[in-house]
């Protein structure tokens, strides 16, 4: 009887880590991400059996962002490489798209169905690249991730695929009080003002209006038509808060302010959202799920919500991820 406990025992072990044990284990493998969220997920899911580096940190935008020789460097000794595509990356999608056939590069928006991405209108064909904020939407990522990884660390296989479950579950969990966060805020000010349009994908979601003063990408301007356009809604709606972005500038935002004021609303920033990138590392804000949350939250109280409690599981699942004890 005890024999065979300890085969389950060690079967188990097999199953989360990838090897037997006292065998030789297989180096981690090299995974380059270009955003924090791609990074922060190939880490949940990849566990012990890759090495992740992001090449986009804290409050960087990836619409602007140009490669270095350094990072080039890092792509060219990936085992893994991971982006998002749609046009997100920008300038650094060319040099992706040039190391294609040196090093394994997946897309990990590639496998969402076409139906459900965003094109809002003016964009062209061009689709809205930021994904990560409909948590359902982005188990499509989390597939595609896990099933990379596998290709690349057969022998991590059955641990890579539990730990997909694992997060898809934490997915599931965010995306509902997510919505039960938006729902709190009254439905007359269910309106999301922000510097660029990247909450597309929140807004369709979680059931609130969203509109940027610039485009998908931070890569234009605004005329003087669409910002007066957005006074009007401002005022009209009496929205009563407007939010800037960590990885775009306040000024845009700040002159919306003063144009709602000169027509005689009061509209204050409400916060700053998480957009293209996450927070700092060691923080909840430093994850995907954690930058969700935490953009629904500040939003919500901003808006007049009434924020519900995190679930338990989330709530845990956030506290570990911010160092804090239980």
């Amino acid at each position: 009887m005890v024999a065979a406990h300890v085969i389950l025992v060690v079967l188990a072990a097999v199953l989360a880590w990838g090897h037997v044990p006292g065998a030789a284990a297989a180096p981690p493998l090299r995974v380059v991400a270009t955003t924090g969220m791609i990074a922060d997920t190939a880490r949940a899911i990849g566990g012990p059996a890759v090495s992740v580096t992001a090449l986009l940190g804290e409050g960087v935008d990836p619409h602007l962002y140009k490669a270095s020789p350094g990072d080039v460097r890092v792509m060219t000794g990936a085992g893994l490489l991971l982006w998002n595509g749609l046009h997100l990356e920008g300038r650094l999608g060319e040099a992706i798209t040039k190391l294609g056939s040196r090093v394994p590069v997946v897309c990990v928006t590639d496998s969402i169905p076409q139906d459900r991405l965003l094109r809002p209108a003016g964009a062209g064909s061009v689709p809205d690249p930021h994904v990560w904020f409909d948590l359902a939407l982005w188990r499509f990522a989390c597939e595609r991730i896990r099933d990379a990884i596998i290709e690349r660390a057969p022998d991590a296989a059955d641990g890579v695929r539990a730990r997909c479950a694992a997060h898809l579950e934490l997915l599931d969990t965010a995306a509902r009080h997510v919505q039960a966060v938006v729902v709190s805020v009254p439905a007359d000010r269910r309106v999301l003002v922000t510097a660029h349009d990247a909450f597309g994908y929140f807004g369709r979601a979680n059931g609130i209006a969203v509109r940027g003063i610039q485009g998908l990408s931070t890569d234009s301007e605004a005329s003087l038509r669409e910002l007066n356009a957005l006074i009007d809604l401002i005022v009209e709606r009496k929205v009563p808060a407007v939010f800037v972005e960590s990885s775009v500038p306040r000024k845009a935002v700040e002159a919306l302010v003063e144009g709602c004021s000169a027509r005689g609303h009061a509209v204050t920033i409400g916060g700053e959202l998480l957009s293209d990138a996450m927070g700092a590392a060691g923080t909840e804000q430093g994850t995907h799920v954690g930058m969700v949350v935490h953009d629904a939250e500040v939003i919500a109280r901003a808006l007049g919500g009434n924020v519900p409690a995190r679930p338990a599981a989330l709530a845990a699942w956030l506290d570990a991820a911010a160092g804090r004890a239980p």
